[in-house]
């Protein structure tokens, strides 16, 4: 005759995996408690209050996209941003929390803390990634949405002349003026990814916030010169300038497409070589 043991309820028989829902809330978490994370979003909605005011004073820098009209029309304000942002503020931003995401984990000697939560390599990347993801939408989102109201308080709701020289009704202009800062989501997304690579590669925090840039800025510099065409369709800040085509008497699309495939593209790379990278390395040694 066989006897069975009965196991009290509630009595603990094996330990539960955590599930990667589980490690996404534990590194939004950290994220959120960094003095640089908050320090980010807030800055994202101070700082263009402070530009719109400062500008709205200044004589208007005429030589630059829609500089000539930031006294004129509201809804060219934010474009003028736009158009400046882009050339390394929005490298810098989508960089300042992916960039430090990874190799601050060996700055500090954590890895192996995390590892013996019963937590895989795939989750904790997959969560690193959705996080910084997640924190750079949310800047851009703060960034365009203060820039694009307090221009709209400070200087008015006047027409908003478009690159064609026709006037865009004020009613129209707002849905391109959001539209226009839309198209900078894939090359933040694609800048995002690639801090991602180099905070995991190098595991370097610095370098993982400034190469970025740098690359940025050396892009920016190789699209200004002649005979490269080609090759400047590759380039991870070509899109940014892809809501040119939005602006003029008759808009063309072809530009944020293209912009969307390549910035997917780098997406894609750089995750696909930062991935196996973590995966391979030896970081449980301290």
């Amino acid at each position: 005759m066989t006897t069975t043991t009965a196991v009290p309820a509630g009595t603990p028989t094996a330990r539960r995996r955590p599930g990667t829902a589980s490690v996404l809330r534990w590194e939004i978490t950290k994220v959120a408690a960094q003095a640089r994370s908050r320090a980010l979003l807030i800055g994202a909605i101070v700082v263009p209050i402070a530009i719109v005011l400062i500008f709205n004073t200044q004589l208007p820098p005429k030589d630059t996209i829609y500089g000539r009209h930031i006294h004129t029309s509201g809804y060219a304000v934010p474009l003028f941003v736009l158009a400046f942002a882009h050339q390394w503020v929005l490298p810098l931003l989508a960089a300042l929390v992916a960039g430090d995401i990874f190799a601050n984990e060996d700055q500090y000697g954590t890895w192996k803390t995390i590892l013996t939560r019963s937590v895989s390599r795939t989750q904790v990347f997959w969560a690193k990634t959705l996080t910084a993801v997640g924190v750079n939408l949310l800047v851009l989102a703060l960034l365009a949405a203060s820039t694009i109201t307090t221009s709209l308080l400070v200087v008015g709701t006047q027409p908003l002349p478009g690159l064609s020289g026709q006037l865009i009704p004020a009613g129209s202009a707002l849905p391109i003026v959001i539209a226009s800062w839309a198209t900078a989501v894939p090359p933040v997304l694609g800048f995002t990814a690639l801090a991602i690579l180099l905070s995991v590669i190098t595991r370097n925090p610095t370098i993982g916030v400034a190469a970025p840039v740098v690359l940025g800025m050396i892009m920016q510099l190789l699209s200004g010169l002649g005979g490269l065409n080609k090759a400047r369709q590759i380039l991870l800040t070509t899109p940014f300038e892809a809501w040119h085509g939005l602006l003029t008497a008759h808009p063309f699309h072809a530009p944020i497409t293209t912009g969307a495939i390549v910035s997917a593209g780098w997406l894609i790379i750089c995750l696909a070589l930062a991935y196996p990278y973590l995966r391979r390395r030896d970081i449980t040694g301290g």
